[in-house]
């Protein structure tokens, strides 16, 4: 059995063994450690869900997402509906900044617009909308405005790098213009290279995070 069957079937194993997940019209390819999903969910969150789990598994390098989100008839909302459902949902949720992001619904598919002042917000703006019933798809164009000086970002994020367990600054290099970080290198896990991701993001005047280390 070739690598790539033996991937293929270890990503369908994972996503049949995700309770999240309804995976019966899931499709799974692999070529070279790169894996394409396609076909369709019943939600938005399965959607999320399915791409994660196909990340976590051993041998996987990449992932492209091309699954479709077909709505069941008995759930489907209008635009309107979803659209207010999601400005009270921003509302009360304590993360996102009162009365900073602007809302647009079309067929389902949600977009986002505003300024906050770090990449925890913008996160969870998305997340408190990609829950709600009817969304078919979430675009986050929302931009970090960061009111703090981002001279020294590169450095900051790198002594955050050297508190963490998995960390080797042998592998990982930091780069920085302004606030936007690049991070190249190369780890043995995934969950090392999104525990990076998120470090970077995490750093006082960081605007965008570019990750390309490896995973090998």
């Amino acid at each position: 059995m070739s690598e790539d069957r033996e991937l293929q079937e270890a990503v369908m194993a994972e996503l049949g063994w995700e309770p999240s997940i309804d995976a019966a019209h899931i499709g799974v390819a692999a070529n070279a450690g790169v894996v394409t999903l396609t076909g369709h969910v019943e939600s938005f969150p399965q959607k999320v869900s399915a791409a994660k789990t196909a990340a976590r598994v051993k041998g996987v390098k990449a992932v492209a997402e091309e699954i479709e989100v077909e709505l069941p008839y008995d759930i489907r909302r209008g635009d309107e509906d979803i659209a207010r459902a999601a400005i009270e949902r921003l509302a009360w949720d304590a993360s996102v900044p009162r009365d900073a992001i602007a809302i647009r619904v079309e067929r389902g598919w949600v977009t986002l617009n505003g300024d906050v002042d770090w990449h925890f917000q913008k996160e969870a703006a998305a997340q408190a909308v990609e829950t709600l019933v009817g969304v078919v798809g979430v675009s986050n164009q929302i931009e970090i405005k960061p009111t703090v000086n981002a001279d020294d970002v590169a450095q900051n994020i790198t002594r955050a790098l050297h508190r963490s367990w998995f960390y080797d600054p042998n592998t990982i290099k930091v780069g920085s213009h302004g606030g936007r970080i690049k991070l190249t290198g190369r780890v043995t896990t995934w969950n090392a290279r999104d525990l990076a991701g998120r470090t970077a993001w995490s750093a006082p005047g960081a605007t965008s995070v570019e990750n390309d280390i490896a995973v090998i």
